[in-house]
């Protein structure tokens, strides 16, 4: 057996992960993990469900302090983390963190649903997983969701990749639907998008065009490229079909995908689809600056509008 193939690299997707020749994936970046909790600040308190044993699809829930003072439903939602489909878990700190202050914020149910990652399990399985966590939620089988969430005010939300993901799952909404759930709304964070052709402000960056394209191709093997339906929303011919009638795209000024969120409001607009479509900008900042610094001042205006969103016509 030649040892020098565990050295060698085969690829490397920095700062993600690195593949080497032996087939052993080195995951750089987020592979830390906290397990749930009752937080002492916020009241807020989170349990893990395993969905799916076969294939190991599974959520952390989250309830917020009220649902022990009020017998009244709260809006759900359902959150698809981030990490370039590759990297990060819905059980990483950063994410646990975030969700848990977001249920705390905006008063509301969370499943911070947990999908298999590539390249173990290349796309378009993460899609496939979700659409699995969102047919269990829409069995109104576990407790926590039956007694405290209202299926009638549903929102998906993300950031980057789980952005995408929120994206397709309120596409499949659409097109095949799910009794028991009714989608208000989806919130799309930095979400990543793509194309062939560079807009705005990528035209400047090859480097990184070329980064995010080998990336893109490393996460899903199988596809067309970087103009897949699934990655270019403007070559997806059901856009209109998107299951829902509101949406919000919040985007970083200094983040590479920036000009993609403005882009995606553009095609929404000029689509078959009779929603309306917001955009919030942070001034200054990079891709998913909130998980990073989730107290600085434009990440909290962000969680503040996102809450607003979500109540929005409410009394």
């Amino acid at each position: 057996m030649d040892s020098s193939n565990s050295a060698e690299i085969a690829h490397d997707h920095s700062p993600f992960l690195k593949i080497y020749k032996d087939g052993r994936v080195e995951r750089i970046a987020g592979t830390e993990i906290v397990p749930p909790s009752l937080d002492a600040q916020t009241g807020v308190e989170s349990k893990d469900i395993v969905i799916s044993p076969e294939t190991g699809v599974s959520a952390r829930l989250y309830i917020p302090k009220s649902t022990k003072e009020s017998q009244k439903k709260l809006p759900l939602l359902v959150y698809f983390h981030g990490g370039g489909f590759c990297i990060e878990t819905a059980f990483s700190p950063q994410y646990h963190n975030y969700v848990n202050s977001f249920v705390a914020e905006a008063n509301v149910v969370a499943v911070s649903v947990e999908y298999r990652r590539a390249p173990e399990d290349p796309l378009p399985i993460a899609y496939d997983d979700s659409w699995a966590a969102l047919k269990w939620v829409a069995s109104h089988s576990e407790e926590w969701l039956k007694n405290y969430a209202d299926f009638e005010r549903v929102y998906f939300a993300g950031d980057s990749a789980g952005a995408n993901i929120a994206h397709h799952m309120g596409l499949r909404m659409g097109t095949e639907g799910l009794v028991g759930l009714k989608l208000d709304g989806i919130v799309l964070v930095h979400p990543y998008f793509w194309g062939e052709e560079a807009i705005g402000g990528e035209a400047t960056e090859a480097e990184k065009r070329v980064h995010v394209d080998r990336l893109w191709r490393f996460t899903f093997p199988a596809t067309s490229g970087s103009d897949d339906p699934y990655i270019n929303p403007a070559k997806d011919p059901k856009l209109g079909s998107l299951g829902c009638r509101r949406v919000l795209v919040c985007i970083a000024e200094k983040d590479l995908l920036r000009d993609r969120g403005w882009y995606y409001r553009e095609l929404l607009e000029k689509s078959e689809w009779e929603g309306a479509v917001e955009v919030m900008e942070a001034p200054g900042e990079e891709h998913v600056f909130h998980l990073m610094n989730p107290t600085c001042e434009n990440g909290k205006a962000m969680l503040k509008r996102i809450v607003s969103f979500i109540y929005q016509g409410e009394d």
